[in-house]
């Protein structure tokens, strides 16, 4: 198609984005809303029954979805101008920014720079695979890095291309079978000609955040032998990655799809490595900024460190643990490099250092952090308190919020069996930790009232 045709007497053809072996994508103008598009247009094959039954479900998948991790359908149609046959096309938004592929030819990205982009894709799949769509060809390619053109420079990443998406539950089984994908990308089941579902795409994910943080490929090679050798041997996973990415990685691309996380449980994982990254820059690079000083000068003003064990503080902790069935319960402080125990009702331990504690984690919340379930929570399963001797599997903290905004600590009860917490069980953590506030503001101003 030529630069300046007026497709449907609509959309002016401005040049070429890309292409591939079923369709061409253009650039283009809507003359009728006056704004930039994509026009993805479809090769004219109407002999290919198989090719035309993709094009409509690719439209029906994109009509149906919404979400800020999807490149988002405007129009569908076709141009009739032709006699000789009809030009089929989708309009979509146009996403000002280089693919993934392309980024990552120029070297690595930064662990941040892949915890959004790999949080943003995993949400985006958790969409799709809850409303029952499975993309099965998740690739740096279609992967679009989105420039908005303004002072927030946080990176986010779009989904792009459904053409051989499939519609679980809504397809014949022999459809759904099959090599689909690039080879590179394919998932075990794939690679082995097995039906995909929504964790291959989970597996294909895992593939594409290794290569943005390793620089390399993990499958190389001829289409065949690409596809055939993850059937042989796991890929290679670095051991100087952080232990997140290691046991994230891992676990996203075991070979038995039951031994995967679903995308939900990756996109929390790595919503969570964004906040904990957030804190480490934060005290890295400025460790004298407002907000930690702050934080610390709130702690050094309720003279809370290196004081005598609490006994009121013993008795809420006592309380904590007899209300919700649990062996330990923690009144928490959080120093520049300790996490303090000011209560510790069910272990004889007064301190641990602050990476390790999940306290440290809790106190970048604005409210209640739970896990359920710490040995299969991506967050937390690679923590020494999770995987070590103490065997963790039950977290649970409430910030203890100055009313000036700062978190000194946390109230916190744990388990080494894994529970589930329902929303009534934290309002009522919540007022326990407001009780332990409420003691501190009280010991605070009578100080201020004596000092007068």
């Amino acid at each position: 198609m030529k630069t300046g045709f007026l497709l449907s007497g609509r959309y002016l053809i401005q040049g070429v984005i890309g292409r591939g072996s079923q369709s061409t994508v253009y650039r283009a103008r809507d003359e009728l809303l006056q704004r930039e598009v994509a026009v993805k247009l479809f090769r004219d094959d109407a002999d290919d029954l198989e090719h035309t039954r993709r094009q409509g479900q690719e439209i029906r998948i994109l009509a149906g979805m919404s979400h800020h991790s999807l490149v988002t359908l405007f129009d569908a149609g076709a141009d009739l101008s032709d006699p000789e046959g009809s030009l089929r096309y989708l309009v979509m938004e146009l996403v000002r920014g280089p693919d993934l592929r392309h980024r990552a030819a120029q070297g690595p990205l930064s662990s941040a720079h892949m915890a959004v982009i790999g949080h943003d894709l995993a949400d985006g799949l958790s969409y799709i695979h809850h409303h029952g769509i499975v993309h099965r060809d998740v690739k740096p390619a279609n992967i679009l890095l989105v420039d908005y053109s303004n002072d927030d420079r946080r990176p986010r990443a779009k989904l792009s291309d459904f053409g051989v998406a499939i519609m679980t539950g809504n397809s014949p089984a022999s459809e759904d079978g099959g090599t689909s994908g690039t080879p590179a990308y394919l998932s075990p089941e794939q690679a082995a000609g097995e039906p995909a579902g929504p964790l291959s795409d989970v597996y294909s994910l895992g593939l594409v955040l290794l290569e943005g943080l390793t620089g390399k490929m993990a499958y190389p090679g001829a289409p065949v032998q690409s596809a055939v050798a993850r059937l042989l041997h796991d890929p290679d996973i670095p051991e100087e990655l952080a232990p997140l990415w290691t046991a994230l990685l891992s676990s996203m691309l075991a070979r038995d799809p039951a031994e995967r996380p679903a995308a939900r449980e990756v996109s929390l994982a790595l919503r969570q490595e964004i906040i904990n990254g957030a804190a480490r820059h934060r005290l890295e690079e400025a460790p004298n900024t407002v907000d930690e000083e702050g934080r610390m000068r709130a702690v050094e003003r309720y003279r809370i460190l290196d004081t005598p064990a609490d006994g009121a503080f013993d008795r809420i902790a006592g309380l904590a643990a007899r209300m919700f069935s649990v062996p330990v319960a923690i009144v928490s402080v959080v120093d520049h490099d300790r996490i303090w125990f000011k209560a510790h009702h069910g272990t004889d331990v007064t301190q641990i250092g602050r990476d390790p504690g999940l306290c440290a984690s809790a106190i970048l919340q604005d409210d209640a952090w739970v896990v359920e379930d710490a040995t299969s929570d991506p967050r937390t399963l690679t923590n020494p308190l999770v995987a070590g001797e103490f065997g963790l599997q039950f977290y649970a903290g409430v910030p203890l919020r100055t009313p000036d905004g700062y978190n000194l600590g946390t109230f916190c009860i744990l388990d080494r069996e894994p529970r589930e917490f329902s929303a009534e069980d934290t309002r009522t953590l919540e007022d326990l930790a407001a009780i332990v506030m409420n003691d501190l503001e009280m010991r605070l101003q009578s100080r201020g009232a004596i000092a007068g």
